[in-house]
Order: structure tokens, then C-alpha cells, then sequence
């Protein structure tokens, strides 16, 4: 399927789809605009079973409502990225072009460069001592405070400090007992992780020695599989268990007892996020079809909260994003559908 084909692309007043040839996703929006004030750069990456992926990169504009694939910008990636990162707006650089991150086998780093309409390879980063070997990384993030500072996780038990602008380790640390499945930087040196070993752990770059383990998995080693840490109040986060229908809210001045639980999801909840503008909101989506959008109150009452809004998609929702620069629009993916939702 020719990925410019007219048929490509279907909107309706509040969502816009873009299909791709291949099942999707990775997932990110950029922080910066492109040529127009509305529009702005989307990367989504296939997940084939296969040594060659791919990431396209797409120009979205929220007043015409299309999304356009910028086919110059296309190329290939090893193994499906598990997870796309453009580079926060703190970040300064020369260049004109975006700076995108993405994780598999190892760190990449590309320039995408709109003007020239070229991609380049920055940096492949790895820290793998043995060469033949590397330990798959299943996720990353990158630090708004320090962008020169990214971190990422490993099946291998470890998070991964780097320095992307001298592309050196800062720190390497054996973060939990089994494979680490996210990270989320609250502070500047202060990042938290996920593991199999159901723990979520919070570490501070100036005492490497020490975490603090701020909630566990109810039943003994069920996997937590996403973090994230709310932008607009560091209080809170929020996390989800392996084929658990359940949103987890933590406050980190009470670990171990959630401060809420969401459990409105008719099945597993694959992915989290908070409202890049609103400390009380988040987005939840998961293999009901549904995005569910929620308002956290001051106190939950007895019988629950219920989601202020329900989105369903066409399958099982796997992956969500929330932008940062364009607030009113989430991203969600579903087989070979990238849908944008206006919120």
C-alpha cells in the first residue's frame, strides 16, 4: 500500500487516521514546529517480527485536520523500535533539524532534517562490554531538565546513564532483580523504573548506592510494564501490571498504598499518560479499544472513579502518547492505524 495514496488518510471532526502499510507502535510527537504554526512532526515505527523496521516520519496540521507522510524522511531501522523520543525543546542545538532517539538493540540518535529532507545517523550507543552480545532495551527516556542526559532500561536488569553530547556513560546501575520494562525522569538526577520484579523504584544520581522502592505488585512478581511520572506535580505517577485492567496512581510521599486505582478498562492496559498542561489528567488505553481520559479528584470516592471521557479505536490500543506542544490532541496506535484525538 503506497503510504501517499489518498486512501491513506480518513478524519472526522475530533480524530484524524493515518494508515500505515505495516503494524505500528513506536510513537512520538516533536517538540518543535514545522514551516506552519499548527503543524507539527509525528515518527511512528513499524513492529515487524524482523531485522528490518522502519520509521516514517509525518507532518501533522491540526487546522486542516491531515496528516501527511513525508516519504524523503522515511528509513530504516534494526528490529521495531520499542520506543521514539524526539528531543525536548530545552535541548539547544546548531542545527536546524529535530533530533529523534530511538531504542532496540541499542541508543540511536538520527537528525531529521526537514529542509534538506535527509536523515542522519547521529550515534549508535552502546554499552554492551562483549561485542558479539547486547541486551534488548525496552525503553528510554529523556531528561527536559539535563537534555543532555538520557536514560535507558534493559532485560538485563540495568538503567543506562548518557551523556549524548560527549556519547559516554555516565552511570550504569543493576536497578532491579529482573528485566527493567520502563523509565521516567522526574528531576534533573532523579529518574524512577519498572521491572518484572513488580517494584517501582526511585534513584537519585548523587547517592548511586540506594533507591527507594515506592510500591510493589500486589501478588508477588507480576511485572510492571509502564511509568510515567506527572510533568506538573512530581508527586505523582502512575504505573500498570501485566494483563492487569487497572491504572495504578501513586504518591511518592506515601509509597505503597496507591493513592487511586482506575479500573474502568474491560481488559489490559497497555499504555499511560499524563496531560503535558494538567496535573490531574491522564489518558489510559488498552485492549478493550478504549482511550479512556481521566480527571483525578481530591479524594476518590467509595465507589471508584469513572473516566470523564471514552474513546473506542477500530483494536487493541497499544501504545499512546500525549503532546506536549499541541496539548488538545493525543496520538494512540492500533494495528496498522496511527489515530490522533482531539481532546
Amino acid at each position: 500500500m503506497d503510504n501517499s495514496a489518498p486512501d491513506s488518510l480518513s478524519r472526522s471532526e475530533t480524530a484524524v487516521t493515518y494508515d500505515s502499510p505495516y503494524p505500528l507502535y513506536a510513537m512520538a510527537f516533536s517538540s518543535l514546529r514545522t514551516g506552519t504554526p499548527t503543524a507539527q512532526k509525528i515518527a511512528v515505527g513499524s513492529f515487524l517480527e524482523d531485522y528490518n523496521n522502519r520509521i516514517d516520519i509525518l507532518s501533522f496540521d491540526s487546522d486542516s485536520m491531515t496528516v501527511k507522510p513525508l516519504p524523503n524522511l522515511s528509513f530504516e531501522h534494526p528490529y521495531p523500535p520499542t520506543k521514539l523520543m524526539f528531543s525536548p525543546p530545552s535541548l539547544r542545538r546548531p542545527s536546524a533539524g529535530d533530533l529523534l532517539a530511538s531504542s532496540g538493540d541499542f541508543l540511536r540518535l538520527w537528525e531529521i532534517n526537514e529542509d534538506s529532507s535527509t536523515v542522519e545517523p547521529i550515534s549508535v550507543l552502546n554499552n554492551s562490554k562483549t561485542s558479539e552480545f547486547c541486551a534488548p532495551l525496552t525503553s528510554f527516556d529523556w531528561n527536559d531538565v539535563e537534555p543532555k542526559r538520557l536514560g535507558t532500561c534493559s532485560i538485563d536488569t540495568t538503567c543506562t546513564i548518557w551523556d549524548i553530547e560527549k556519547s559516554v556513560v555516565e552511570t550504569q546501575l543493576i536497578a532491579h532483580d529482573k528485566e527493567v520494562h520502563d523509565i521516567a525522569w522526574g528531576e534533573a538526577r532523579v529518574f524512577a523504573s519498572v521491572s518484572a520484579d513488580g517494584s517501582v523504584r526511585i534513584f537519585d544520581l548523587r547517592d548511586k548506592e540506594h533507591s527507594t522502592i515506592i510500591y510493589e505488585s500486589p501478588q508477588p512478581d507480576t511485572p510492571l510494564l509502564r511509568l510515567a511520572w506527572n510533568k506538573q506535580d512530581l508527586r505523582y505517577m502512575a504505573t500498570i501490571l501485566m494483563d492487569s485492567n487497572k491504572v495504578v496512581i501513586l504518591d511518592i510521599r506515601s509509597p505503597t498504598m496507591p493513592v487511586a486505582e482506575l479500573e474502568r478498562h474491560q481488559a489490559s492496559v497497555n499504555a499511560i499518560a499524563w496531560a503535558p498542561q494538567s496535573c490531574k489528567h491522564i489518558c489510559s488505553g488498552g485492549d478493550d479499544t478504549q482511550a479512556l481520559i481521566w480527571e483525578l479528584p481530591t479524594v476518590a470516592g467509595p465507589n471508584g472513579i469513572d473516566p470523564m471521557s471514552v474513546y473506542s479505536a477500530g483494536s487493541e490500543i497499544n501504545q499512546l502518547q500525549w503532546s506536549s506542544s499541541q496539548p488538545d490532541w493525543i496520538g494512540i496506535a492500533f494495528a496498522n492505524k496511527m489515530q490522533l484525538l482531539r481532546v
